[in-house]
């Protein structure tokens, strides 16, 4: 199975000079702890409920700061072609719980969780990349 037959396609954008205020507002309307952050029509960041508070409440910056303040820039991603399997196991490796989707032009099209693997290709997939993100931190 592809990533584009399980991922999710409707995927909130934020953009890097929005106010984490918004991005937080955004991620509550969609029920979700990340968003991807996205400039010219590329992916240039994530940022994640986890960003807003460590990087930006715990330091002493106010909801009108930027996204780009807080965002991970080093963005982990995925092909939409590629295998579901390799994406699964990616994830456990990486520790992350989801990941932006781009086509081979490197534009977003959508986003893959665990989510969305359980649900549509199955718990095993799921549950091996689960194993590997709740390993310890090195």
């Amino acid at each position: 199975m592809r990533v584009s037959e399980a991922m999710t396609r409707d995927v909130r954008v934020a953009g890097p000079d929005q106010s984490i205020r918004d991005a937080a507002r955004m991620m509550a309307d969609i029920n979700a702890g990340v968003l991807p952050v996205g400039e010219n029509d590329r992916l240039v960041g994530m940022i994640t409920d986890r960003d807003i508070a460590i990087r930006a409440v715990a330091q002493g910056k106010g909801p009108d700061a930027k996204v780009r303040d807080v965002m991970t820039a080093d963005v982990r991603y995925c092909f939409d072609d590629d295998d579901v399997e390799s994406v699964a196991r990616s994830m456990g490796d990486n520790q992350v719980k989801r990941l932006p989707v781009v086509n081979r032009d490197k534009r977003l099209v959508g986003i893959i969780s665990l989510g969305d693997l359980a649900t549509r290709h199955g718990a095993d997939a799921a549950g091996k990349a689960e194993a590997g993100i709740a390993r310890p931190s090195r």
